[in-house]
């Protein structure tokens, strides 16, 4: 019986060891696996993967550093941002790679980048945003022409409306007359232009009612 006693009190040692260890924190807290709740939706990575950037919030937090965050029912760390934009970052932290889903703003991840402080990742988005700035801004801006006919008594009105972007380029003489009252009116083509507003797909500004008009007038012809 005495030759049991070490191996008795070694293996309640242990125990001991194992209940003060699970003490330090709830379920999941402590262990490989970390669960995060990003807005109510449950993320499950490794205690590895969230410390790939040292100086992250990520990185803090499952290393146990002095950071205000609750955790909900089953030991999760509560973290109040949108989880659709998580799950790329959280992918960043595994493969080092961002993969976006085609209707994913960059703008959005970038946000959520610089919250949780990934310096590599901030620097990733902040260069594609700036190459595809660089990409519109190389666009030859394309032009829309319009040929209106008016008498010349209208040519101070037309002109007055020649606004939201439409610009005049030239006045021509078509040559026929008619009598107007006692007076004789000669007639003109005149030809406007407008710099069509580049967008997201490609398509120009919705044309104001000024703008209408105009076109409406050069339809007439």
């Amino acid at each position: 019986v005495r030759a049991r006693r070490p191996a008795a009190a070694a293996a309640a040692a242990a125990a001991a060891a194992a209940a003060g260890g699970a003490g330090r924190g709830p379920p999941g807290s402590w262990g490989k696996w970390v669960r995060l709740n990003v807005g109510g939706t449950v993320f499950l990575t490794t205690r590895q993967t969230l410390c790939r950037e040292q100086k992250s919030f990520l990185s803090r937090l499952c290393q146990g550093e002095e950071l205000q965050s609750d955790r909900d029912e089953t030991g999760a760390y509560l973290i109040d941002r949108d989880p659709a934009y998580f799950g790329p970052i959280l992918n960043f932290l595994r493969h080092g790679k961002l993969v976006l889903d085609k209707d994913m703003a960059e703008e959005g991840v970038l946000e959520e980048a610089e919250f949780y402080n990934i310096g590599p990742l901030i620097r990733i988005i902040k260069d594609r945003l700036e190459e595809k700035d660089y990409t519109v801004a190389q666009v030859p801006p394309k032009h829309v022409y319009r040929v209106l006919q008016c008498q010349e008594e209208e040519l101070t009105q037309m002109v007055s409306t020649m606004s939201d972007g439409w610009r005049f380029e030239q006045l021509v003489n078509i040559g026929s007359s008619y009598n107007y009252g006692n007076e004789d009116q000669a007639e003109f083509l005149c030809v406007v232009s407008k710099e069509l507003c580049n967008s997201p797909n490609g398509l120009g500004s919705e044309p104001s009612r000024k703008a209408q008009l105009l076109q409406a007038r050069g339809s007439r012809m």
